[in-house]
């Protein structure tokens, strides 16, 4: 559907009598049967809505909105969105994060904040705060028991996220960090419908470097393009697993196929006979990348590419402890990777880190 706030493009792979997705009738008319994007327009906000002026209003005072787009799921869409936002604050930026993925919120996880809950005031609904510039929404906060499964349709869903936009009181924010679920649903459609009369800064797209992630990551730019949303580019993320050989366990695979544990003899070997390997950093590549990965993709669609993320353990479980990769040295192989993203994606939109967008 090529609908990007407000207009009334025909999409290209519509039936000869498409009524529009703008119509009373998209989805729901005869000359709709068959066609691909039925469900999508059907459920999709259609004519003159006047809680725009509201959520005009409400994001008046935020200057940079980026979303954080993925086309499949578990490429660590999530992780790059919650180390974006600890990054940005640590800049000294205000920032709120806001988690639109209302099926699998995992925002509330990944900065440290299980059990919290939504304040409301006659301002509005209030984030909840990790730190005193870091503020974070989700629908995470709203379930009475976090294993609870949200089995909503399009037009619910869509209005959890209107009521996000129009109803949480951020304040003055440097940037609103939107992480959004995988595809290219309704969830996406709505958050560009919503916040494009607002200014969208761009979306950056994150994605492992195996051909079965990039064929959705092409269709998730071909998105952007269609909607008006700037890609600001494109983060490889698992880009080969390095982790400092020390923290490497070693197994020897027995006659029967059982493995045996040599972590402590190889360790003792190596501190003896060759102490300088326990410096290095090993490094294997988990992932098919022999198509040219992330990089050949962005050159061939013409969006830039931002960088690449290694797999590290220790990201991994910073995620999992809710907690910056930055604030510490144990996040070795990543965090300066994720920093070096995140510096060139400020500069493409000539932000300066100087205390301040």
């Amino acid at each position: 559907m090529e609908n990007g706030g407000g207009s009334n493009e025909i999409p290209e792979n519509a039936p000869e009598h498409c009524p529009g997705p703008q119509s009373e009738t998209a989805g729901k008319s005869d000359a709709c049967q068959g066609c691909p994007n039925q469900e999508i327009c059907a459920t999709a906000p259609k004519g003159p809505d006047p809680d725009l002026v509201a959520i005009v209003e409400r994001m008046a005072t935020v200057k940079h909105k980026i979303l954080v787009l993925s086309g499949k799921g578990g490429v660590g869409k999530s992780t790059f969105s919650a180390q974006l936002a600890f990054a940005l604050a640590a800049m000294d930026f205000q920032v709120g994060l806001l988690d639109i993925d209302i099926c699998g919120p995992s925002i509330p996880k990944m900065l440290g904040l299980e059990g919290q809950e939504i304040h409301q005031s006659n301002i509005g609904w209030s984030p909840v705060y990790v730190e005193s510039n870091l503020g974070v929404m989700s629908i995470g906060f709203m379930l009475p028991n976090p294993d609870e499964a949200v089995i909503w349709r399009g037009p619910r869903k869509n209005g959890l996220i209107k009521q996000f936009l129009k109803e949480v009181y951020w304040g003055e924010l440097d940037f609103l960090v939107v992480d959004a679920p995988p595809g290219t649903s309704d969830e996406h459609i709505s958050i560009v419908q919503f916040l494009q009369a607002t200014g969208i800064d761009g979306a950056v797209i994150v994605t492992t470097p195996q051909q079965v992630s990039l064929i959705d990551v092409r269709k998730e730019v071909s998105f952007c393009k269609k909607v008006g949303v700037e890609v600001l580019g494109v983060v490889e993320n698992m880009s080969g697993l390095s982790q400092p050989l020390s923290e490497f366990k070693f197994m020897r695979m027995t006659e029967t196929g059982e493995r045996k544990d040599m972590t402590e003899w190889a360790m003792a070997y190596m501190r003896e006979k060759a102490p300088e390997m326990l410096n290095l950093v090993a490094f294997s590549e988990v992932f098919d990348s022999s198509g040219g990965g992330a990089a050949k993709m962005c050159g061939d669609m013409g969006v830039p590419f931002l960088g690449e993320v290694p797999l590290d353990p220790q990201l991994c479980k910073a995620a999992e402890e809710g907690r910056s990769c930055f604030s510490d040295d144990k996040c070795r192989a990543s965090a300066s990777a994720l920093k070096m993203i995140i510096e060139k994606m400020l500069a493409q939109k000539m932000i300066s880190t100087e205390n301040g967008a």
